[in-house]
This record gives structure tokens, C-alpha cells and sequence, in this order.
């Protein structure tokens, strides 16, 4: 896989170091597809991850923010010789992490595991500092700086 050289668009811009993170960490994504999962707007600063989880219980996975990615990891802790005798196995129940990258100021605000789906709430927080605010324009005489008239 060829990689892209991001250079010329990082010339002009101050900051967006973590964006060129992030594209190299999609580059080496890898393509397991387990287990399956959705990723739903709720409104204009909601989001939920919704993943198939069938055999999981509360105890047997974790979720954990760190450093703008949300780590959904899952294991049973089962006995082999737990006394059953499959004749067919079709659910994995194999361990697995889903790694996703979050946006800035994106925050979970709770998780819930029904009917064997996992559906992890996120919001985007922004900070009143962060938000825009308007700045009025006074008349009349200009204000000094320094002592000097501006």
C-alpha cells in the first residue's frame, strides 16, 4: 500500500498533527470485521456504537477511553470443561477489540448491553471556552495601547 505524503497541506496549517495521525492509523486498520457494529447520529452532537455481542455479559467486557479513541474490548472467561457438548457452535463468543477514533471534545455518556447488543452513548461536549462568541465593535475614539493612541 502506497503511502500519502500529507506535507503540502500541513504548510498552512497549525495544530493538525493529530489529523495526520489519524490517517495513518486508518491506512493500517485492520479488516476484521468482528463483531459487527453500527454507528448512529442521535442529533446534532449525538452518537451511538451499537455492537453484536451475543454470549457476552456485563463482566466479560470493557470499555476505556484514552488519548481520542474509545477501546471496546471483550472476553468470556469460561471453563472449557464446562460440561456442555456441542453438536454445532455458531456463536464466536471469541474475544476481540474494537478500536474507534473520537473527535475532539466527544465523550461517552453511557453504555447498556440488551438483548445481546451493546450500545455505547457518546456526546460531543464542547467547552463554553471553545465555543464562538461575538465581539462587539464600540464607536467613537479609538482606545490606546501602551499609553499611545492605537
Amino acid at each position: 500500500m502506497r503511502s500519502l505524503d500529507f506535507s503540502p497541506l500541513f504548510r498552512n496549517t497549525v495544530g493538525f498533527d493529530r489529523m495526520a495521525h489519524l490517517m495513518d492509523s486508518l491506512a493500517n486498520e485492520p479488516t476484521n470485521s468482528y463483531p459487527p457494529y453500527n454507528i448512529e447520529s442521535a442529533g446534532e452532537d449525538e452518537y451511538r456504537v451499537t455492537m453484536a455481542v451475543a454470549g457476552f455479559g456485563e463482566n466479560d467486557i470493557e470499555i476505556t477511553t484514552q488519548n481520542g479513541q474509545l477501546l471496546v474490548a471483550g472476553r468470556i472467561c469460561r471453563d472449557e470443561d464446562d460440561g456442555r457438548n456441542f453438536l454445532h457452535r455458531g456463536i464466536a463468543e471469541r474475544a476481540f477489540e474494537r478500536r474507534f477514533n473520537l473527535a475532539e471534545h466527544v465523550v461517552v455518556n453511557g453504555a447498556q448491553l440488551e438483548n445481546g447488543l451493546l450500545h455505547i452513548d457518546l456526546m460531543r461536549e464542547i467547552p463554553e471556552e471553545k465555543k464562538p462568541r461575538k465581539i462587539s465593535i464600540a464607536a467613537g475614539n479609538p482606545k490606546t495601547i501602551g499609553g499611545k493612541a492605537a
